[in-house]
């Protein structure tokens, strides 16, 4: 079983710029290949840096979320403030959410890797909690020994 602990978080707010995934959501070479073009995207245009430079901690959000029956994907950070590249205000809730920690050669790969652990692994396997939906995100919380580090923040709920 992979490394995953079940922690209580207080509600939080992520700022994020997002775009919509338009491949099927079992198509997951195309959703990541629309998730690195996005992340690419936003390095060169600088709106990934506006974000960066109001964050109140170095962690950076990739969250995935269901609009309005859309599958939605956003880049964010932590913060009070707002700036004009932001589409979207995106709302955790209190309570308790399935955690999952790893590492990847870049962020890309640990949030692939943390995606696929969580869905393919975790949570099929613990009986006593399910996903009922809400943003999820996979978390950058840094680097060691060459490696991208980070988690993933999955909300739950006790069957």
């Amino acid at each position: 079983m992979a490394n995953y602990t079940l922690e209580e978080k207080d509600s939080f707010i992520v700022l994020g710029i997002g775009t919509e995934l338009k491949s099927d959501y079992t198509d997951y070479a195309g959703i990541n290949k629309e998730k690195a073009d996005f992340w690419s995207e936003i390095e060169h245009d600088g709106s990934l840096g506006t974000l960066k430079a109001v964050a109140a901690n170095d962690y950076i959000f990739a969250v995935n979320e269901a609009v309005n029956n859309k599958m939605m994907y956003y880049a964010g950070v932590m913060t009070e403030a707002s700036v004009p590249e932001a589409s979207r205000v995106i709302q955790f809730p209190k309570g308790e959410y399935l955690v999952v920690t790893g590492e990847g050669r870049t962020a890309d790969e640990m949030s692939n890797t943390l995606t696929g652990i969580a869905f393919g692994q975790v949570l099929p396997e613990v009986k006593d909690i399910a996903y009922v939906g809400g943003p999820n995100a996979t978390v950058e919380m840094g680097q060691r020994n060459g490696l991208v580090f980070g988690e993933m923040w999955i909300p739950v709920v006790r069957k």
